[in-house]
């Protein structure tokens, strides 16, 4: 796998969500300030698929699945599982390694996707286009999904609109962190909100960059680390405060609340 260079970064600002991994409430995100971005340092980087780096003053974990050498699923468990510890306990004796695993967007109350969910081609949840509050419903919101190593990022209408074959995996959360390479049209550059935060872009190359924040940050920080760093024309928003990272490699495995849908890295080749 091609590594990326190792850098100091900041992740942009978003909203807090609500407790138990509901869809988030809405919060202002206006903040006339702007900070100047210091330049890239290199830092160590760690065994397996993800590296700490440091952006803007804030440290951040990322991760990288490659298409060649990565499978990406999608998992809930039912009922679900919401933890990593429950599911790797699961886990069959003669699965493919686990790279790594987030978690996969917004819930409800039984750890249920609220929006768009696919697992193995087949559809758990149809796409959620309605209107509504919290970070869910900020539109645009989008799905992260794919089939046989092409892996993508779309706002939901344009997924609704150009999507015809279900994919493999997708689920949906909100908002976009980044349309087209321009930051969603809500999000400022450090909004007042600081959470520890998680989304997923993918390079022009195809592969997936995991990033998830090991302190509060806003969402304005970590769009940027997507368009300015990692170079992602689009990027998701996976969630926040509930935000989890499982990297065997490492041994970390986050447990700070309950979560709902998982997605999967899995190594396909040793």
């Amino acid at each position: 796998m091609k590594r990326l260079p190792l850098i100091f970064v900041s992740l942009l600002g978003a909203c807090n969500p609500q407790a138990g991994g509901e869809p988030v409430t809405r919060v202002d995100l206006e903040n006339p300030g702007k900070a100047a971005m210091p330049a890239p340092i290199p830092t160590p980087v760690t065994t397996g698929a993800c590296q700490t780096v440091t952006f803007e003053d804030a440290q951040f974990t990322h991760c990288v699945a490659d298409p060649a050498r990565h499978r990406i699923t999608t998992m809930l468990g039912n009922p679900p599982y919401r933890s990593f510890k429950a599911y790797a306990a699961a886990r069959a004796a003669d699965a493919p390694a686990p790279a790594f695993a987030v978690n996969a967007g917004m819930f409800d109350d039984a750890g249920k996707p609220v929006g768009y969910y696919v697992r193995e081609g087949e559809r758990g949840q149809e796409l959620n286009r309605n209107d509504g509050a919290g970070n869910f419903h900020m539109k645009p919101n989008g799905v992260f999904f794919g089939t046989a190593g092409k892996w993508r990022v779309m706002t939901a209408d344009a997924f609704y609109a150009q999507v015809g074959d279900r994919p493999q995996f997708g689920t949906q959360s909100g908002p976009m962190l980044l349309v087209d390479g321009k930051l969603h049209p809500e999000i400022t550059d450090d909004g007042p909100s600081r959470t520890i935060r998680n989304g997923v872009g993918i390079d022009a190359a195809g592969r997936a960059h995991f990033v998830i924040s090991d302190s509060a940050v806003s969402f304005g920080k970590l769009a940027r680390f997507y368009r300015d760093v990692l170079k992602t024309p689009n990027a998701l928003y996976l969630d926040g405060s509930v935000s989890a990272l499982w990297d065997p490699a490492t041994g970390r495995m986050d447990a700070r609340a309950p979560i709902g849908p998982m997605i999967v890295v899995e190594e396909t080749s040793q």
